[in-house]
């Protein structure tokens, strides 16, 4: 791969953090009732949503180390082969399954809350350990080191890493949505 392309990841690795501190932009003066009241009773408030993707960040760092563990040795073997590092956003393909957060259910809710610079210090704690995994890791080894999604198939860790920044996305609009609903 050509040095532009192994940049990606360091590409991504900055779009996640800026995408994070954009969503702590929009709830930085939330008021705590606010942070925790669900718009609907079926969907989850601001914190829960936040939390989530501390939950989901954590589990996914987890199978990421385990793969990379056990499947390096491989992809030493395919390192000069070439790998893909863009994918589409799973989350608005058609059919795509959504509603799936409650596998990964967040600590805090209504019944349990916490501040949030609590459910903040957490996300920028488990995003920086998603950026100390990758950050120094030859990009030929993550492209050429893959998971199997059931839905989403075989996964290079540097899309892996895309897919999380999509989810944390779809997240964010979520936040927004129930900001509106909220605020009515």
């Amino acid at each position: 791969m050509d040095y532009q392309e192994k940049e990606v990841v360091t590409k991504y690795l900055e779009m996640m953090d800026q995408q994070r501190e954009q969503l702590f932009q929009i709830v930085n003066e939330l008021e705590d009732r606010l942070l925790w009241q669900r718009p609907t009773s079926d969907q989850w408030s601001i914190g829960e949503n936040l939390d989530h993707l501390r939950v989901i960040n954590t589990s996914t760092l987890t199978l990421i180390k385990i793969t990379w563990l056990f499947l390096l040795p491989f992809a030493k073997l395919r390192y000069d082969h070439p790998y893909e590092t863009e994918i589409d956003n799973v989350y608005k393909r058609p059919g795509f399954p959504l509603h799936t957060g409650w596998i990964w259910s967040p600590k805090y809710t209504p019944r349990k809350p916490t501040s949030l610079k609590v459910l903040k210090d957490n996300l920028v704690k488990t995003h920086q350990e998603i950026r100390n995994f990758f950050s120094g890791k030859d990009a030929d080894y993550l492209g050429h080191v893959s998971l199997y999604d059931p839905v989403m198939g075989w996964l290079n860790l540097i899309k892996v890493l895309r897919v999380g920044i999509y989810h944390d996305k779809l997240h964010e609009e979520q936040i927004e949505a129930a900001l509106q609903r909220i605020r009515l």
